[in-house]
């Protein structure tokens, strides 16, 4: 038997699946995802897969000729966009993304800032995309990751606050809720001393 959950693929009494909680959204999320994240301890990609009915997670890093990611970009009933901070990217406070009567998809890029700006110069066509980017004054609370600035957001607190802005009508705090106990449980399984010593100033 595999150590790893099926589903969130982390490794033994770390399985968060106990505290998704199944949402619903109008817009879907397409998430890309470095390879080296996908069985980390603390990648949050998965919070979103398994929380969100319509939101995809694709593993890799040149996904140039992947067809099932390149079909759904090319989907004309689909309005889709790319959250990434740009030169030429729009706030999604302002709400300028484009036809507003066709649905919203959003791709994320999930790695860390090194990787995902490898795999932002690799896919070139991800360029040609509409670009969006999350109020500057948000901030992450991932308190067990160093992280280069206040408001480097993981991926589940990316989505969440996205999905949050564009409906507001909708609770989407399950989200942060199952990250938050995430993080709960590696801090318990680490020493006091280890914690405060690496993240007890945050």
């Amino acid at each position: 038997m595999s150590r790893y959950c099926p589903n969130c693929l982390k490794a033994g009494d770390a399985c968060f699946c106990r505290w998704i909680q199944p949402l619903t959204s109008q817009i879907e999320l397409i998430i890309l995802q470095h390879p080296s994240e996908e069985k980390r301890p603390l990648g949050t990609a998965r919070i979103l897969s398994l929380s969100l009915h319509n939101a995809r997670l694709f593993v890799g890093e040149d996904f140039s000729e992947h067809q099932p990611l390149l079909e759904l970009i090319n989907d004309p009933a689909y309005q889709t966009v790319v959250l990434y901070p740009t030169a030429d990217s729009s706030s999604i406070a302002q709400r300028e993304m484009g036809d507003d009567s066709l649905p919203l998809r959003v791709i994320l890029i999930d790695g860390t800032w090194k990787k995902a700006y490898k795999m932002w110069n690799i896919n070139h066509w991800l360029h040609e995309l509409p670009q969006i980017h999350l109020p500057e004054a948000l901030e992450g609370d991932y308190r067990i990751r160093k992280a280069p600035k206040a408001n480097a957001l993981s991926t589940v607190e990316a989505g969440y606050h996205l999905l949050s802005l564009l409906q507001p009508e909708l609770d989407f705090k399950p989200l942060l809720t199952t990250f938050e106990q995430m993080i709960e449980y590696q801090i318990k399984r680490m020493p006091p001393e280890v914690y405060q010593r690496n993240y007890g100033d945050k």
